[in-house]
């Protein structure tokens, strides 16, 4: 899967984390998260976690300043991943996040999903996407820098009722795959295949309102993606376009271990001269400047999470 965003959200919004008492000063907690899809896919991950004080002060801005340090692995029908991520709390409404991605994968021909490997055009003036790879010959790897700013108006408005959030997270990322060459495409968990070496920027907008009910948060969130590095020509197929996705987003909070997010998606989807763009090599498309982009119907998701 691509990286989901409702995964930082999970961990941001959901009020009840179970945490053992540490006499080191740092508090521990595991989950394990069950993520499905229509598309279909599905993905299952563990991460453990440290939260350690850093920092701390006496005012309601620094009490809960910290340096939260989590540890994942994930297996999905297709790839393997490990990850690790560090967020600092230098103030209550700022974090800080740096992190690193490190996975492999192989193909299933039975559901035509590539786990790992290059998307060259084939032969001929027009070309067509042809997989090339085999299991586990490659590594995708990615580092990522970011920040995240968020609100509650309970903070400033106590009441259980009172909790309308808003939060925004901004990423620079670099991300590779070892086999790919300059410009060369790659897949990745059953993408499009329209990966490069190079820089990226992430960013997501999310509304919220909290409630002291099983479902505990029900918002809207948006999602972007652009890739920072140059490619000749690259505009004549829209690379240069920012991709958009937007959620629905319920929160469910059955008990202080089990919870479950459910998403509606929609993206941008950019609209093609050609009639038969889907059996061409995306770099030999030619974007309808007149009508660049289109919004479609993305998938359903579902993240089953339990905190020990």
């Amino acid at each position: 899967m691509k990286k989901i965003a409702f995964l930082l959200l999970l961990a941001i919004l959901t009020q009840a984390v179970t945490a053992q008492d540490s006499e080191e000063g740092y508090t521990s907690s595991n989950e394990l998260v069950l993520q499905i899809s229509t598309l279909p896919e599905i993905k299952l991950g563990y991460t453990h976690r440290l939260i350690f004080p850093f920092l701390q002060g006496e005012g309601p801005l620094t009490r809960g300043n910290n340096i939260n340090l989590s540890f994942t692995g994930e297996v999905s029908p297709v790839s393997l991943n490990a990850l690790a991520e560090a967020v600092w709390t230098p103030i209550a409404f700022i974090t800080l996040t740096a992190g690193v991605r490190l996975g492999t994968g192989w193909r299933l021909d039975a559901m035509n999903a590539n786990g790992i490997g290059l998307n060259i055009p084939g032969p001929g003036p027009s070309g067509e996407p042809v997989y090339d790879g085999s299991p586990f010959d490659a590594l995708m790897w990615r580092l990522k820098f970011g920040g995240t700013f968020q609100f509650d108006l309970a903070a400033v408005l106590p009441g259980d009722w009172n909790h309308v959030v808003f939060q925004t997270y901004h990423e620079i990322n670099y991300q590779a795959n070892t086999r790919a060459g300059k410009n060369q495409s790659w897949y990745v968990e059953s993408d499009d295949g329209e990966n490069m070496n190079g820089f990226n920027f992430y960013g997501n907008y999310l509304l919220g309102y909290q409630m002291p009910l099983i479902l505990n948060t029900v918002g809207f969130l948006a999602e972007m993606d652009l890739y920072l590095y140059d490619t000749p020509n690259r505009k004549v197929w829209g690379d240069d376009l920012i991709r958009w996705k937007f959620s629905g987003l319920f929160l469910f909070q059955f008990t202080k271990n089990w919870s479950l997010a459910i998403l509606a998606q929609f993206k941008t989807k950019r609209n093609f001269i050609e009639p038969n763009w889907k059996d061409l090599h995306y770099t030999n498309r030619h974007l309808n400047t007149s009508d660049p982009l289109l919004v479609e119907f993305y998938r359903a998701a579902a993240v089953v999470t339990y905190k020990f």
